[in-house]
């Protein structure tokens, strides 16, 4: 079975990230899936939301380590690149519903989303400075601007996990559910705004989400800061004790 899975349920495209083994770790070809089942739904006129999911007890770890690091030219083509400018370039409303952990890209590509929705388990972490990196898909633009810089500089540079109550009254989820209320919900909300007038929502969606450009601008400078970083010494190091555990 693949490692990403969709339906379509009553005009919301459900994309499921399934790979439960490695705690969902997203490698390239995960990328490539999800960039394509985002890109179809764009241009199905069926389809007018998303909901983001992970398989079993954990949203996303994150990258697979070991396959991101032999595919490390993140050009344009990469399909990490592909998947966050993807994510930026939605004109309809993605939702998430997230259970365990959510590390890395993770939570940054909850900032990405319109509707956020976490249990008890949820676990968010950006730990890019602690592998001796730096933030992506946008996050050291739209995190400061969601939680005000003070909080961001702390969640960014020190890297620690916080919980679901935490991303609660940070305002980085809109609400906090029980475990198994958790995805009917996030269906709910997500079938609420599929039945909405579909240009007046992506008019208002764009209008709430402000000067892609700028976003664009800040993500090219991330990936060009990362791709620096991801050759040094210190970074190195930090895989290597990574991959060795």
């Amino acid at each position: 079975m693949s490692n990403i899975q969709f339906q379509d349920e009553q005009g919301v495209r459900i994309i499921t990230i399934n790979r439960p083994d490695k705690r969902n770790a997203l490698n390239l070809e995960m990328y490539a899936r999800l960039t394509e089942y985002l890109i179809q739904g764009e241009s199905d006129n069926g389809i007018n939301a998303f909901l983001l999911k992970g398989e079993g007890d954990c949203f996303t770890s994150g990258n697979d380590v070991a396959d991101f690091l032999k595919n490390s030219d993140l050009g344009p083509n990469h399909p990490t690149v592909r998947f966050l400018f993807t994510l930026l370039d939605l004109t309809k409303p993605l939702v998430a519903a997230v259970a365990g952990p959510a590390v890395g890209i993770g939570t940054t590509l909850l900032l990405h989303c319109d509707l956020i929705y976490a249990d008890n388990t949820a676990k968010f972490q950006l730990p890019f400075v602690n592998l001796a990196l730096v933030p992506e898909a946008g996050a050291s633009l739209l995190l400061p601007r969601l939680i005000g810089q003070t909080k961001a500089s702390e969640l960014l540079l020190l890297g620690e996990a916080f919980d679901a109550h935490s991303a609660l009254s940070m305002g980085l989820i809109n609400d906090l559910l029980p475990s198994d209320e958790l995805m009917s919900h996030a269906l709910s909300q997500s079938i609420k705004l599929a039945k909405k007038p579909p240009q007046a929502l992506r008019a208002s969606r764009r209008l709430i989400r402000g000067d892609s450009k700028l976003i664009r601008e800040q993500m090219q400078k991330e990936l060009e800061e990362f791709a620096v970083r991801l050759q040094s010494d210190e970074a190195k190091a930090q895989f290597n004790a990574f991959l060795s555990r």
